[in-house]
């Protein structure tokens, strides 16, 4: 009998037939897919948790955390860049292992019997007499012929595909993009320590004006509760009314023509500046 090559071709045309494609891309396709969601996760926290936006303007600003503590017997307020004190999930994959196991059997089996009987009997009732008086002689014959053949074929054919696929994904906190990790550094060297009611400075507090008749200018510096420099806050005035200032980068310079007292204020701060003449200082000396 023939050696029966069918389940050798079943074998390979179901393990051509399996889609690795789609059982190997699926996996990478998934992590792929999972590490952008990451990446949109730690963005969204950035957004919702690290800055404010102006309504207005859609100006973004980063969230500070203000606390006031003692430091050299005064209370001092510290301002921190929220981004800076908490851990900003960036979740990364490091690792994908696909393991996979295909198991194809095929097998077929044939009987095939065939089994003949003959047989041939002599006997058959067939009498005769031969002779006469006497002599004579009597034969009995019998003949019986009896034929048998029996056939048997049996054929049986088994095939099973089967195949396993393990996925593991190893993801852990991942270091920072160069750029988030400048920005970090940014806000932490923006780290500051201020008064909790403002700081507010001028150029001098006793002002005396020159013979000539020219103004004398005062320079006055405001760093509000958060740390930020307001030159707009600061105010002077006199016993005339409010004296117009200019800004100067960080700065408000007032020009000062009239000897008197003026009153410096920027938010919950408030300073008191003399003017004299000149002529007033060399008759008092």
């Amino acid at each position: 009998m023939p050696i029966d090559s069918t389940p050798s071709q079943v074998a390979t045309s179901a393990l051509q037939a399996i889609p690795f494609g789609s059982i190997i891309g699926a996996p990478l396709k998934a992590c792929i897919e999972a590490q952008a969601m990451a990446a949109q996760t730690s963005w969204q926290f950035i957004q919702e948790v690290g800055l404010n936006t102006d309504p207005e303007t859609g100006k973004k600003e980063a969230v500070n955390v203000t606390f006031e503590f003692l430091q050299n017997g005064r209370m001092a307020q510290l301002n921190v860049p929220l981004l800076t004190i908490v851990p900003i999930p960036y979740i990364a994959i490091h690792d994908i292992d696909i393991n996979f196991k295909a198991n194809i059997s095929a097998s077929s089996s044939s009987v095939s019997e065939t089994s003949s009987s003959s047989s041939l009997e002599a006997g058959a009732d067939i009498s005769a007499k031969v002779g006469w008086g006497p002599f004579s002689v009597q034969a009995n014959m019998k003949a019986n012929y009896s034929s048998k053949k029996d056939s048997k074929a049996t054929q049986s054919s088994q095939y099973s595909v089967e195949y396993t696929m393990d996925v593991a994904v190893k993801a852990g906190q991942d270091s920072m993009p160069a750029g988030l990790a400048k920005v970090l550094e940014l806000l932490g060297s923006s780290l500051d320590v201020s008064d909790p009611e403002g700081t507010l400075e001028v150029s001098e507090t006793n002002i005396v004006l020159p013979a000539d008749g020219k103004s004398v200018k005062l320079i006055a510096t405001y760093k509000s509760p958060k740390g930020l420099f307001e030159p707009t806050a600061i105010k002077a005035k006199s016993g005339d009314g409010d004296v117009a200032g200019v800004q100067d980068g960080d700065n408000m310079v007032f020009d000062l023509t009239k000897e008197g007292s003026y009153t410096v204020t920027a938010g919950s701060r408030t300073l008191s500046v003399n003017v004299a003449s000149a002529q007033k200082e060399k008759g008092n000396a």
